[in-house]
């Protein structure tokens, strides 16, 4: 299957504003929130989103398989044996949603034989759309401005910039941070940790707990697009298609 990378960035660019735009109609007025067997929450705007984000997809490559997280919690598991599938999250950072931070994104991604190779990230609360479509192709959109190329930075000599997670800080992390020379540690949700590194204003972004595969891919594609990384602790390239879809610790990293 010969694909239009920049072509399927662009469009899918526009699903996820299409489903940001529900999340944000949602997020401005009162809404329920539920728990999953997890224990995570889910509310209306999750669902929402994924069924615009699934139309899309269908409509744009229909012969290419979507495991998308909420479908997943239903039991809808796709065929991903051809080695070609779409990766969603729609509503990444769920808790930043509920407790009315912002910090709440949707992700979109595309794999390829393992890998990630076109990621959007689009951010509703901000209006800000972060993708791309492959090496030296990452970009930022903000309001009001024209696409940006971004790009991870070197080290700087006084100290690392370092990003953590906002709701699921560990112990391991710290334990794993404190190895470094850190000049500022930056809290963040969701994906937005990722999309940091990758423009240069963080270098590193440990991630010691649990996550899942639609929860990184897009940040992975954007962040090895801007010249950075993603690694598992013993630094092997973290890898999609895993059964059960449970992503081991790893470390995202700037060009340092």
């Amino acid at each position: 299957m010969t694909l239009d990378h920049e072509a399927l960035a662009a469009a899918i660019t526009g699903i996820s504003i299409e489903a940001g735009d529900v999340i944000l109609e949602i997020y401005n007025r009162d809404f329920e929130v539920n728990t999953k067997d997890d224990a995570s929450p889910v509310t209306e705007a999750d669902v929402a989103a994924e069924e615009i984000i699934l139309k899309g997809l269908k409509a744009l490559t229909p012969d290419i398989p979507v495991l998308a997280e909420e479908s997943v919690d239903a039991g809808h598991i796709p065929d991903l044996s051809g080695g070609i599938f779409w990766l969603v999250d729609p509503l990444d950072g769920t808790k930043e949603f509920v407790h009315k931070r912002g910090e709440f994104t949707v992700n979109i991604a595309l794999i390829e034989n393992g890998k990630p190779t076109i990621g959007v990230i689009h951010i509703p609360a901000k209006n800000t759309t972060y993708y791309a479509s492959g090496p030296g192709n990452a970009w930022i959109v903000e309001p009001g401005t024209e696409a940006r190329k971004i790009e991870t930075r070197n080290a700087p000599e006084e100290g690392l910039t370092v990003v953590a997670s906002r709701s699921h800080r560990t112990p391991e992390t710290d334990d794993y941070i404190a190895k470094y020379k850190v000049a500022d540690l930056i809290s963040a949700g969701s994906s937005l940790k990722l999309c940091l590194v990758a423009e240069g204003k963080a270098d590193l972004y440990p991630r010691l707990g649990r996550t899942m595969e639609w929860d990184i891919g897009a940040g992975q594609a954007i962040l090895e697009a801007a010249g950075g990384s993603v690694e598992t602790l013993d630094g092997a390239p973290l890898g999609y298609g895993k059964d059960g879809h449970d992503n081991p610790y790893f470390v995202a990293k700037g060009k340092a």
